[in-house]
C-alpha cells in the first residue's frame, strides 16, 4: 500500500515539521512495549502521544516521561480530538479489524498488532477497508523488520546454500497456566460467536510463521497452495498450546512450523531454511544469522533492525516502502484460516505431561516437546511423523 508522502502546506522540502501525533489503543500488557518505542520516537521529534484508548486510564506512573496525553474508551472521538494522524493498536485479537476500519475512516495511518484478524474473512475486510480509506496500514510483525530477512533471501537467490528445498519453524516456550488467564480471550478460539483463534500458531509464535513464509519468498495469500495442522492442547484451554503446521507454496517450497507453550526451558525460536547444498539458520529475536554450507566453515552474523512505527513514519514523510503491508500477511492469514477451520485442537493424555512450578502458577510440560520441535524444524515434519505417541494418526489438510 503506498500513500502521499508529507506535504504540509507552507512548509518548503526539506525543512523541519512536526511530529505526527499518535493514539495508542491498548496500553497496558504488550502495549507497554508500543509506550517505551513511542517514547524513543518522541526523543527523535518524530511523533508525539497525543491520546491513549483503553479501558481504565493509565496514572501518572504508567505515563511517566509523557506529559498529559488525552485519555477516553472511545477510540472514534479519541482520534476525532487529538487530531491523530498514526494511530497504533494493541488491542485482543476479535478487536483488530473495527478498530482499524474505525482509525481508517477518521483518516489515520495505522500499525496494528498481530496477528491482523481472527480469519481471513475479518482480514480481508480490514485490509479493502483501510485500502479504501487511503491509508497506510503497517502489520506487526516486527522480525520482518530484521535486515537479516533481505540478506537470507540473497543468500538464497545467489546459491549460496544450492537448490532451496524447504524452511523449517521451531518455537519451544514456557507459559504457566496463569498465562491463558491473563485477559478473557486468552487461549479461547471463540467468545460467543466471535472468532478469537488465540493459539500457540497464531498468536505467542506467529513470528515464527510469519518469518518462515518471508525467507520461503512466500507472503501473498495467493502463495500459498495446501495446508495440514495438527492441534493439541495439554492445558485446560480452548486454543492449541502444542501445535504444527505444514503448507505447500505455488513454488513448491515446503515450510513448516512446531509450537509449544509447553517447553522444558524456553529457547529462542528459530526458522531453518534447507537447502541441497547447506542450510541457514535464523534465530530471528536475535536478529543473529548462521550459514553453514559445502566447503566453508561456519559463517556467523548479526543484523541490524527497523522499527515497524519508525518505518511507518518514513513511508509517510518520504514515501519509504512500508516493510509489512497487509498483503505480506496474506499467507500468514492462510495459515490462521486453516487454525480457525481446523478441528478443536486434541486433548494430550494426562501421561503426555507433567506439573511443575511456574512463575506464578503451575505449568504444564510435554514430555521430550522441545526435541519434538527441534526435530520437525530439521525434517519439516508433523508431529504424527516423528511417531509422537500422543500425536493425532492423520492431519487436518486445507486446500486453498
Amino acid at each position: 500500500m503506498s500513500t502521499t508522502p508529507d506535504t504540509t502546506p507552507g512548509r518548503a522540502p526539506g525543512t523541519a515539521r512536526e511530529p505526527f501525533p499518535v493514539v495508542l489503543a491498548g496500553a497496558r500488557g504488550h502495549g507497554r512495549s508500543h509506550l517505551v518505542n513511542i517514547r524513543r520516537l518522541e526523543r527523535l521529534g518524530l511523533v508525539r502521544l497525543a491520546g491513549i484508548c483503553e479501558l481504565r486510564p493509565l496514572d501518572a506512573e504508567e505515563l511517566d516521561g509523557f506529559g498529559e496525553p488525552e485519555q477516553s474508551d472511545d477510540f472514534g472521538a479519541l482520534l476525532a480530538s487529538t487530531g491523530a494522524r498514526i494511530a497504533v493498536v494493541c488491542t485482543p485479537i476479535q478487536t483488530h479489524t473495527d478498530l482499524a476500519l474505525i482509525a481508517a475512516r477518521h483518516g489515520a495511518h495505522l500499525l496494528l498488532e498481530k496477528p491482523p484478524a481472527p480469519s481471513y474473512a475479518e482480514f480481508r475486510r480490514m485490509a479493502d477497508g483501510v485500502a479504501a480509506a487511503g491509508v497506510a496500514c503497517q502489520i506487526g510483525f516486527q522480525s520482518l523488520g530484521s535486515h537479516a530477512v533481505p540478506a537470507i533471501r540473497r543468500l538464497i537467490e545467489e546459491g549460496a546454500i544450492g537448490e532451496l528445498l524447504g524452511v523449517g519453524g521451531a518455537g519451544a516456550w514456557v507459559r504457566d497456566e496463569a498465562y491463558f488467564r491473563r485477559a478473557p480471550w486468552a487461549g479461547r478460539r471463540k467468545i460467543g460467536t466471535v472468532d478469537v483463534v488465540d493459539g500457540a500458531l497464531t498468536n505467542p509464535l506467529a513470528h515464527a510463521v510469519a518469518t518462515a513464509l518471508a525467507l520461503a519468498g512466500s507472503t501473498r495469500a495467493e502463495d500459498v497452495e495446501f495446508i495440514e495442522t495438527e492441534l493439541l492442547r495439554a492445558n485446560a484451554i480452548e486454543s492449541d498450546d502444542t501445535s504444527c503446521v505444514r503448507l505447500l507454496t505455488t513454488r513448491g517450497t515446503q515450510v513448516s512450523v512446531a509450537a509449544t507453550l509447553c517447553a522444558e526451558t524456553s529457547s529462542d525460536p528459530y526458522v531453518v531454511v534447507h537447502g541441497s547444498r547447506g542450510r541457514i539458520t535464523f534465530w530471528y529475536k536475535q536478529d543473529r544469522v548462521l550459514l553453514q554450507r559445502a566447503g566453508h566453515g561456519p559463517e556467523e552474523s548479526v543484523h541490524g533492525l527497523t522499527d515497524l512505527l519508525e518505518n511507518l513514519v518514513a513511508h509517510l514523510m518520504d514515501g519509504t516502502e512500508l516493510l509489512v503491508p497487509p498483503e505480506a500477511t496474506g499467507a500468514f492469514m492462510r495459515v490462521v484460516e486453516a487454525v480457525r477451520t481446523a478441528p478443536d485442537p486434541t486433548e494430550l493424555p494426562a501421561d503426555a505431561w507433567h506439573s511443575e512450578p511456574g512463575e506464578s502458577a503451575p505449568r504444564r510440560v510435554v514430555h521430550g516437546i522441545g526435541g519434538l520441535v527441534a526435530a520437525s524444524a530439521d525434517s519439516l515434519s508433523l508431529y504424527s511423523e516423528l511417531d509422537a505417541p500422543w500425536a493425532p494418526l492423520t492431519a487436518k489438510a486445507v486446500s486453498r
